[in-house]
């Protein structure tokens, strides 16, 4: 099946004048991130948008969601007066389902444990013309790679890694819910005119060196907040080499540098991974307008005039990468990594190797490291650490046991865990002896914070490809060096590795039995969503409350939260997952895993109401309760990693009213617009440090809450000084109306209702 073919014959029918009148008002070439923006605008546009300070309304071409964020996203979008998604939407059960022995039992737990929520997606996107992928289908991005994603098109997922689609030359952002109700309602999605970063690949990866190793340089030049606010487009001769699907790792993991979406031109690398993935169709369409899914022939010969910055790459000199711990942008080359564990002293002995997952679950993934399992067998070799391989999707999998490549891995020990998210999301009951013992895990994952993948603060987590990945497992040591040392085998040889092989494409074709598909009913308007009173897993939303129209006084200080606080530590994932559609109770994870500025600890605040100290939530419900409003404080690229809104909705639910850092994460600070909540910046960083235990906090200038102008907010000290302290903001007049109405929701329901 070929979805949205009829889609995308008007959107290649319409883009050639839509990208010639852009070329015209910007007047100058143009980058392929520009092509497809222009071609996505909400209005025909009348003058050329700048970079980085306009704000725009886009329309895209589909809406994806993964069970996590789709079950708000969806209790959000019931209430909006609609009848039927606007755009082509799905939903992809792949967040739920723990890792614990094994693919079979763990799915089957999975239905089990989750069936009221699973019903309730089923039922919810049945009734508003929502394709549903059932558990077991596969990972969301690996799903929308596979059947979605096409070149030159737009779409935004409620996931941050939703860029993966880039890998298909696809402008694909992570969003939160609120964001994608707005397009699944017909309305235009609001983005800041992304700046570009330009990606120049040379030359050519050879031996051990993969896709994964480019987004690990790039991290490590970059850093998690160096692509914020714009998108990073990859050319050169060096990215027309790379396979589709390892396009797709690249731009999957640029969530990491914060980019708001990576981007990769038309090729025919792209049109062979179309081909082979049933979509000949859609190959020979964009074949038709291939000039028009490429920049400008300008653009590749003087990129320093195009892009707001561009860095270059000699793939002929990379070698492979590994990144960590506690931060994807700690880029050591696997030359001088030996040295930096031991110089650092992270635990040497490998415990766990994880492969897979939707950054580098692809048949070349698993081709290039079954290479190396199968080398193990032949020489003798047995894991030295646990490893387990997660497959992408059902089409993946099937396809990898037909070609034998399971059976590979389970001669070496490995475990084949369910088509899902699994450990990449903390779903992973864990097997250790001592939870508190320093330990390393490595993974070809895309994200390895502190706690992330097994909630255990003392695990060192690595990210690396899948060929480092699997060496390591053998090896079970991370001073291993698989390019040139040698390992002694069950004889007591040594031995040495060589380099990985594979392929990019399974030479018998993609295979599946089931894929694990539901269309939605052609008329849903019988269809019945039936959520429980009792429910704890699923709750209705009541909107919440407008603006009462004044400056904002006798505010409490809830948490001062120092250092990284990435989406993780605002409302982490793991067991928290299943109250993912319950307010109420995933509230009372809010900021439990944030370090406290003045004691050190996490979830230990004082209440200023009793002077003891206690958890975030409950201190917060406190305030709540009294009817008083809170303030959180935060550092640098605050809201850091997931496009969960429930960092932004659980602080609105207990009563915090403003959210003051020194610098936002992009979806993050979107997020906490769309709830009505203040979104705050020191003017001066360092006024970070005035920030005091016992303030009491003011917010003076709401009345007169206009673009560009700053707030002030006044900290009263227990001693009774006080420092007024200049924020600004980035509220255009539409989003002061979101939080003057106490949400965009509510704007949006107040339209319907006329």
């Amino acid at each position: 099946m070929v979805f949205d073919l009829d889609l995308i014959k008007k959107l290649y029918g319409n883009m050639p004048a839509k990208v010639d009148a852009a070329r015209k008002l910007v007047g100058s070439p143009l980058t392929l991130a520009e092509k497809i923006l222009y071609a996505h605008l909400f209005e025909t546009p009348t003058r050329a948008y700048e970079r980085g300070k306009d704000y725009v309304d886009f329309a895209p071409d589909r809406v994806a969601m993964q069970d996590a964020t789709a079950q708000m996203a969806l209790l959000q979008f019931m209430t909006c007066g609609r009848d039927k998604v606007a755009v082509p939407s799905t939903v992809h059960c792949d967040h739920l389902i723990q890792a614990k022995t094994g693919a079979v039992s763990d799915l089957a737990t999975a239905k089990d444990v989750n069936k009221e929520v699973y019903d309730f997606l089923a039922s919810i996107s049945n009734k508003y013309g929502i394709g549903f992928w059932k558990p077991g289908a596969g990972i969301i991005h690996q799903v929308v790679l596979e059947n979605y994603a096409f070149p030159g098109g737009m779409m935004i997922g409620t996931d941050s890694h939703t860029p993966n689609a880039g890998g298909l030359g696809m402008v694909a952002i992570g969003v939160g819910g609120a964001d994608a109700v707005d397009v699944m309602a017909g309305l235009p999605w609001e983005l800041k005119m992304p700046k570009l970063i330009g990606v120049k690949l040379t030359g050519k990866m050879s031996g051990w060196t993969s896709a994964k190793d480019i987004i690990l340089w790039v991290a490590g030049k970059l850093t998690v907040k160096g692509g914020t606010g714009a998108i990073v487009e990859y050319f050169g001769e060096g990215a027309d080499s790379l396979s589709a699907t390892g396009k797709g790792t690249i731009c999957n993991m640029g969530a990491e540098i914060g980019a708001t979406c990576s981007l990769f031109a038309y090729d025919s690398k792209m049109a062979d991974y179309l081909k082979a993935t049933g979509r000949t169709e859609v190959a020979a369409l964009a074949d038709g307008i291939r000039d028009y899914l490429r920049p400008d022939k300008e653009v590749y010969s003087n990129p320093e005039k195009y892009y707001d910055q561009v860095i270059e790459l000699n793939l002929n000199e990379l070698e492979p990468y590994v990144n960590g711990p506690f931060t994807p942008d700690l880029a050591t080359p696997i030359s001088e990594f030996a040295a930096a564990v031991k110089a650092n002293n992270w635990p040497e002995r490998l415990e766990v190797a994880l492969i897979g997952s939707c950054t580098n679950s692809s048949y070349e993934d698993i081709s290039r490291s079954a290479s190396l399992a199968q080398q193990a067998i032949d020489k003798n070799l047995k894991t030295k650490a646990e490893f387990t391989i997660t497959p992408g999707s059902e089409q993946v999998r099937y396809t990898i046991e037909k070609d034998g490549f399971l059976r590979t891995f389970d001669k070496i020990g490995g475990v084949v865990l369910a088509n899902a998210c699994g450990p990449c999301i903390g779903q992973w009951a864990r097997h250790i002896d001592d939870p508190n013992r320093k330990n390393s895990i490595i993974t070809s994952f895309n994200r390895n914070f502190a706690k992330r993948n097994d909630g255990l603060a003392s695990t060192h987590a690595f990210v690396a490809s899948p060929e480092i990945v699997t060496a390591f497992a053998i090896a079970g040591s991370l001073t291993f060096n698989p390019l040139k040392d040698k390992l002694k085998n069950e004889k007591g040889e040594e031995v040495m590795l060589d380099e990985p092989t594979g392929v990019e494409l399974p030479p018998n074709g993609f295979s599946v039995e089931n894929a694990g598909y539901q269309a939605p009913a052609s008329d849903g308007k019988s269809v019945q969503v039936v959520v429980k009173e009792d429910s704890q897993r699923l709750q209705l939303l009541a909107p919440f409350a407008a603006w009462e129209g004044t400056d904002l006084k006798g505010l409490k200080l809830l948490i001062k939260a120092k250092g990284k606080c990435t989406t993780d530590h605002i409302s982490m994932a793991g067991p928290w997952l299943k109250f993912r559609g319950h307010l109420d109770n995933i509230s009372n994870n809010m900021l439990i895993g944030a370090v406290n500025f003045f004691n050190e600890k996490t979830d230990s605040v004082k209440n200023a109401l009793t002077g003891e100290y206690g958890p975030v939530p409950a201190t917060a419900r406190a305030y709540k309760a009294a009817a008083m409003g809170s303030v959180v404080i935060g550092d640098e690229n605050y809201g850091e990693g997931s496009s969960r809104e429930h960092a932004a909705m659980e602080p609105r639910h207990l009563g915090v009213r403003a959210i003051v850092v020194r610098s936002f994460a992009r979806i993050h600070e979107t997020n906490l617009k769309k709830q009505g909540m203040l979104a705050l910046t020191f003017a001066n960083k360092e006024d970070y440090d005035k920030v005091q235990e016992d303030d009491t906090i003011d917010i003076k200038g709401l009345t007169s809450f206009t673009p560009g102008k700053p707030l002030t907010m006044v900290l009263n000290h227990k001693d009774g000084s006080k420092d007024e302290v200049t924020l600004n903001h980035t509220y255009n007049q539409p989003q002061i109306e979101w939080f003057k109405a106490g949400g965009a929701l509510n704007v949006i329901r107040a339209e319907f209702a006329k």
